[in-house]
């Protein structure tokens, strides 16, 4: 093996990894996060998790990164360790599809079928096909990334031929083949699989390195054996780095998944050599193939994972054994903030879900937060007004964990649907947050009331009440249209927050009636004015929302034209729409006349 056979081999390994990285993006932007969705939901069962494990696995084509993944979701508090054990075990299954794919590179026949299904036959069609529909689409289009995938298989597949070729001239080669030989050594072996793959953090390539090693005629099933075994262990050294810095959870997880594929190894290590020092398995001196390694791979993963199953519990007890639950007092404050583990950046699809997750529990909390606040306002509770600035402050840390998350999200590769959304949920934490600002304000002036004394007249309490109900609706139809991505919904905010807009001029209208007839006190005067405010404040930060929602999905108007650019049409229903709001929330005049 020359230098330049050398060079063949490190640029056939460098497209074989990008091929594999460039068909998972693909596929994980086909699905649009939506397996990591189902991923994180149907856990509950633990078959369920081994099965859905598999099959993300077998999608993304890294075990490694699925793992990663379900430490983010430990390390986020959305999967408790009990279920991420499943999905660990289901990927070492899902990661053998790789080993299986790869072995078509040994498929030998002078049949038109047989040298059809070879990569080399059909990988240039997949490539010619795959760039055609990445040039000819349009960004972040579903035929592209199905480009992408096809692009990326060719890829890998070209690699892997590539390496193949590299290495066949070492098939004479009596330096190799002694070398090759003193693998056959277990421990030997095993070191030199994990190593191998510890330091390019992919057992799905290491494993095709194999492949391509076995063309050379050098790699016996007594050599090739040890390194597969060592390969599912070096494969944990990627989950146990990302790990680093997390929760104790989280790597708690990254150790379930190195004692699984440690204690799997060692009671397989150990029956096989036994059984062979009575049975002396005779396959051990053939020389391998790719068929030949994807059977051993999978057969490891598969049978380790059926037996090591009925012990989950037992993983899990061994990880908080091996890391004890001793949490200080920083750790505890950590664990129970708003946060979006930063792993999922590298997913951007669903990274945006999460994204928009968390932007909804920040919308019902300020919901609860304001109504709460309305409640308090008409009969004071001193329980429901702590429980309004513990929500407040819970909002604010939602405004800063999702509006930094998502500028870091901004630079990644999105789709035209997830950047629409984002753009929505930047505007609208904003809003959000301070909805939950002038519901402790209300707090404050309902507090202010209560200590002092004071109380509203019937008639100002009737119309504060009634105002109170508008205010409510309104922020439950922003919640409900923002939650549900409901534009139509969100095109009935503006009526009502104008019929807000018009009640609290009436209702200050009819407290200066009042005051003038000395049936209120100037003191009462300014609580209320502040009152008004802040609810007339809470239905502008609605109608922002709402305007936000509306004008990024139409694409045609900026928030501050949109109302200036409604047909006759528009304003008429627009206008329609008001007068009846009115009509549901009546302050009449003759009432506040004789209001005292």
């Amino acid at each position: 093996m020359d230098i330049f056979d050398l060079l063949n081999m490190t640029g056939g390994l460098a497209l074989f990894l990008y091929g594999m990285n460039i068909m998972g993006n693909g596929l994980s932007k086909m699905a649009g996060g939506k397996l990591e969705k189902i991923l994180e939901k149907l856990t509950t069962k633990r078959i369920y998790a081994v099965l859905l494990g598999a099959g993300v696995t077998a999608v993304i084509q890294s075990s490694s990164a699925t793992t990663v993944m379900v430490v983010g979701f430990v390390n986020s508090g959305i999967m408790r360790l009990s279920q991420a054990v499943g999905i660990i075990m289901g990927a070492n299954i899902g990661t053998t599809i790789t080993s299986w794919m790869l072995s078509l590179t040994g498929i030998e026949g002078s049949t038109v079928w047989l040298k059809l299904l070879k990569p080399s036959s059909f990988s240039p069609v997949l490539a010619a096909v795959g760039i055609i529909l990445v040039m000819a689409s349009k960004s972040e289009s579903k035929r592209k990334d199905i480009g992408g995938i096809m692009l990326g298989f060719a890829i890998l597949m070209f690699g892997m031929e590539t390496m193949s070729s590299a290495v066949s001239g070492l098939s004479d080669n009596t330096s190799f083949t002694s070398i090759m030989t003193a693998f056959s050594n277990p421990v030997l072996g095993m070191a030199v699989g994990a190593v191998l793959t510890a330091i390019i953090q992919s057992s799905s390539a290491s494993v095709g390195i194999l492949q391509a090693l076995c063309t050379t005629g050098a790699v016996s099933y007594a050599v090739a054996l040890p390194i597969i075994m060592g390969q599912n262990i070096g494969t944990c050294v990627t989950s146990i780095i990302s790990s680093i810095g997390a929760s104790k959870n989280a790597r708690r997880a990254a150790m379930i998944h190195l004692y699984f594929n440690l204690i799997g190894t060692i009671l397989f290590m150990t029956l096989f050599y036994s059984l062979n020092y009575f049975i002396e398995f005779a396959f051990l001196a053939e020389n391998a193939d790719a068929a030949g390694i994807a059977v051993i791979h999978s057969l490891f993963n598969i049978g380790a994972t059926v037996v090591l199953f009925p012990f989950s519990d037992r993983l899990v007890r061994l990880a908080e054994i091996t890391i004890p639950d001793r949490k200080s007092k920083e750790e505890i404050i950590t664990e129970t903030m708003v946060s979006i583990d930063e792993r999922f950046l590298n997913r951007p699809a669903f990274a945006m879900e999460l994204c928009r997750g968390k932007a909804h529990e920040m919308a019902e909390l300020t919901g609860r937060a304001i109504g709460l606040a309305l409640e308090v306002l008409l009969n004071y509770d001193k329980e429901k007004a702590d429980e309004v600035i513990r929500l407040e402050s819970e909002a604010d840390r939602y405004e800063d964990v999702l509006g930094s998350y998502l500028v870091k999200l901004s630079s990644k590769n999105i789709s035209m649907s997830d950047s629409q959304s984002m753009s929505i949920i930047l505007h609208s934490i904003s809003d959000f947050e301070r909805i939950s600002d002038h519901a402790m304000g209300i707090v404050t002036s309902a507090e202010e009331i209560h200590t002092k004394g004071l109380s509203f007249t019937k008639h100002a309490k009737k119309e504060i009440e009634t105002l109170c109900r508008a205010v409510k609706d309104i922020c439950d139809m922003t919640t409900e249209s923002f939650c549900m991505d409901k534009v139509e919904e969100a095109m009935h905010v503006e009526p009502l927050e104008e019929v807000i807009d018009t009640l609290a001029k009436k209702i200050k209208e009819n407290h200066i009636k009042r005051l003038k007839k000395g049936k209120c006190t100037i003191e009462m005067g300014f609580i209320l004015e502040d009152i008004l405010t802040g609810l007339e404040r809470v239905s502008d930060h609605c109608s922002n929302i709402a305007v936000e929602m509306i004008t990024i999905y139409d694409n045609d108007y900026s928030t501050h034209e949109y109302f200036e650019n409604f047909s006759t049409e528009e304003r008429a229903s627009f206008d329609k729409e008001y007068e009846e709001l009115m009509k549901r929330y009546p302050i009449g005049k003759q009432e506040a006349a004789t209001a005292g």
